[in-house]
């Protein structure tokens, strides 16, 4: 008998909450996935290339998978305390009727095994089904069909997911247990509980709503512009701003609805219950919904920001080089030609970088490269680019002839240098201040070395010299060949040996399985090279550590920011059921009542939605600002396009949650009409 009403008891909340099963079951999936991350074909690969980034990506999992306990801990308190409240008249009949606060602490615990055990049975198989599917799309996406697929799955992810998934639930049931325990039955027995509305003048209200939005303001401003990237103290001070602003704009933007209530004294029908409900729910609610918001805030960001890196690092990898070798010409091309790889490759060539040599080093002159950069608008790029240029003293300097194969392979125009002109190469990734320097060589800027003047080109060159791009020049200058054996210091030339494989090869085999081919061969012998498959596991890790980290704490924040708003607005319905009560018996029809309560909603989760879409459009350009790589920061304005679709795109998933909400405030209101015939 007593299993039986615990069986009913759970079949009913989960036909009647469909929407917070559904959540916990998307909690449940997150969970496996993140843990099951290193059985992931890409991370699996990564270890023998990056194994020690990998190791260290690794031993952030424990720390995700904790915060994400914390923060789904309130998704399942939440959804427990409204199913409480809904039940509170239940759980004082079933004490009127004799039963002990023991047995229904007991009848309660089983319930929440029993609903936890079906959601588990439900969530696990999705989450290794989609662990599967994104470990096999991920791998087809970036070429890793050779290293070979394995299942993702993992015992110790699922122990894991359950325990975690277990603790939360059996916590968040303690807690609530023991507020219904201090609760007298009579409390328990009403149908509803209303909170007194607080009152506040209207110029204190306009106060707030004004200075929440010059809180903002600052905050999103010291974001942007980097200033709250420079140090700890800065980045707090706009946390602190951000966080401050958006209490004060919910707690002020009451004032739209006392408007709106003034200019409908002469309307007829719900419309002036509609909005009096509001005006309670964001004056009682006000900093439920901006805790909200933030939290919606953090997950469009992190949503935008994690995919928006995820495409660029599959969009920029450089493929014209393959390989760099170092050391005697004649032993690399020796070495190579006992291996055939002629079948494989096109023929090296050598690119030469060195340093000035002593005699010219103080006469190297770029004061009128200064003086044109001095003069252009101040922006923070422009003091980097000042900064990064104090290294310029010293240049190093690239052999055109060199550098113009690397431009023939990428298929670009070579430069035609004239025996006074010179080229500034800038490394990606000190490329900040890009624009800055291509418009301060607009003007015709010289550079001087043993007194005689070198014209710099207006054009910037990008292309590396090498294979691996963690081998990176800041800045150099490419100069004619002749000016190069001139002035260089001839003990301090760097001679790198590149070459790449031949376009037939590798449309036969793909990027990947005809670099690991070559890669067999060239291991037999005592060469030191460099291939594309340790740039490519450089990114690649780059994309996993940023985008998929940063995608799924969305996804957490994203679920439990939807909860939180949904289930505060059906527990202030549940609270408000006398006044649909005293609708119906004036005869107010079920229609009408759903849709004041639908118009309610949209009203209700708009304002949170819209304040945290608009705001995230300048928090992820502020994350940009601070932890994108210099190589992204160059593509900041193509980023953003990435990420606005995507901020849209996860609105309307807003959109939907919110239809979803609305089918609960329906069902709660035919209930009410179901009492009243009842009644009748």
């Amino acid at each position: 008998m007593f299993f039986s009403l615990i069986k009913r008891n759970s079949k009913r909340n989960i036909k009647e909450n469909g929407l917070l099963f559904v959540s916990l079951i998307v909690s449940i999936i997150a969970f496996y996935i993140i843990l099951s991350l290193e059985n992931q074909d890409v991370i699996r690969f990564l270890k023998t290339i990056e194994s020690d980034a990998v190791r260290k990506l690794l031993l952030v999992t424990p720390v995700l998978y904790g915060v994400s306990l914390f923060i789904l801990f309130f998704l399942v308190y939440f959804a427990g305390k409204y199913q409480v409240e809904r039940r509170s008249h239940e759980f004082g009949m079933y004490l009127m009727l004799g039963m002990r606060q023991s047995k229904l602490f007991f009848m309660l615990l089983g319930e929440e095994i029993w609903n936890s055990v079906l959601t588990l049975i439900i969530g696990i198989p999705i989450a290794i089904f989609i662990s599967e599917m994104i470990s096999m799309i991920t791998a087809k996406v970036v070429g890793l069909g050779i290293v070979g697929h394995k299942l993702s799955f993992s015992i110790n992810a699922v122990f894991w997911t359950i325990a975690g998934y277990f603790i939360i639930r059996l916590l968040a049931l303690l807690i609530l247990s023991w507020k219904i325990a201090k609760k007298e039955i009579m409390k328990l027995l009403e149908e509803s509980q209303n909170e007194k509305n607080k009152t506040c003048s209207t110029i204190f209200t306009l106060i707030k709503l004004v200075t929440g939005i010059i809180l903002l303001g600052a905050a999103y401003k010291l974001a942007i512009t980097g200033y709250a990237w420079t140090a700890m103290n800065n980045m707090a001070i706009a946390v602190v701003l951000g966080i401050l602003g958006t209490f004060l704009l919910f707690n002020g933007i009451g004032i739209l609805f006392e408007t709106m209530l003034k200019k409908m004294k002469n309307k007829n029908g719900l419309e002036v219950f509609t909005f009096r409900q509001l005006q309670e729910n964001v004056f009682l609610k006000s900093n439920s919904l901006a805790v909200s918001s933030l939290l919606v805030l953090m997950a469009l960001c992190f949503f935008a920001y994690g995919i928006s890196v995820s495409i660029n690092s599959k969009s920029s990898g450089q493929h014209v080089l393959h390989y760099t070798f170092e050391g005697e010409e004649g032993h690399i091309k020796s070495e190579l030609s006992k291996l055939q790889i002629k079948d494989y490759m096109n023929e090296i060539f050598n690119v030469k970088a060195g340093i000035l040599s002593d005699k010219y080093e103080n006469s190297f002159s770029y004061k009128e490269l200064i003086q044109s950069i001095e003069k252009q608008q101040q922006s923070n790029n422009k003091d980097i680019l000042l900064n990064n240029l104090q290294t310029f003293k010293y240049p190093y300097l690239i052999n055109e002839s060199g550098y113009n194969k690397i431009l023939k392979l990428a298929g670009k125009s070579t430069l035609q240098l004239k025996n006074n002109e010179v080229v500034i190469f800038n490394g990606l990734e000190f490329s900040n201040g890009a624009e800055v320097l291509k418009n301060a060589l607009k003007e015709k800027v010289n550079i001087q070395i043993d007194g005689k003047k070198y014209e710099i080109s207006q054009k910037l060159c990008y292309d590396d010299i090498v294979t691996d791009s963690a081998i990176n020049l800041s800045y150099a200058l490419i100069v004619p060949d002749d000016t190069f054996n001139k002035v260089i210091d001839k003990k301090n030339v760097n001679s790198y040996w590149n070459a790449a494989l031949k376009n037939d090869f590798i449309k036969k085999n793909g990027l990947m399985q005809s670099i690991m081919q070559v890669n067999a061969l060239i291991n037999k012998t005592d060469l030191n090279y460099e291939s594309y498959l340790q740039n490519m596991g450089r990114e690649l890790f780059y994309s996993v550590a940023g985008s998929y980290t940063t995608i799924y704490l969305g996804f957490i924040f994203l679920i439990i920011a939807n909860t939180v708003i949904g289930v505060q607005f059906l527990m202030q319905q549940q609270k408000t059921g006398r006044r649909y009560n005293t609708l119906i018996r004036l005869g107010c029809k079920y229609k009408d009542l759903c849709k004041s309560a639908r118009k309610q909603i949209k009203w209700y989760f708009s304002f949170p939605v819209v304040v945290a879409a608009i705001g995230s459009v300048f928090g992820v350009k502020a994350l940009f600002s601070g932890i994108a790589t210099s190589a992204m920061k160059l593509k900041i304005n193509t980023l953003m396009m990435i990420s606005i679709p995507v901020i849209l795109v996860l609105c309307v998933v807003e959109f939907c949650y919110i239809i979803g909400v609305m089918k609960l405030s329906d069902k709660q209101i035919y209930k009410l009409m179901e009492i009243k015939r009842e009644d009748n």
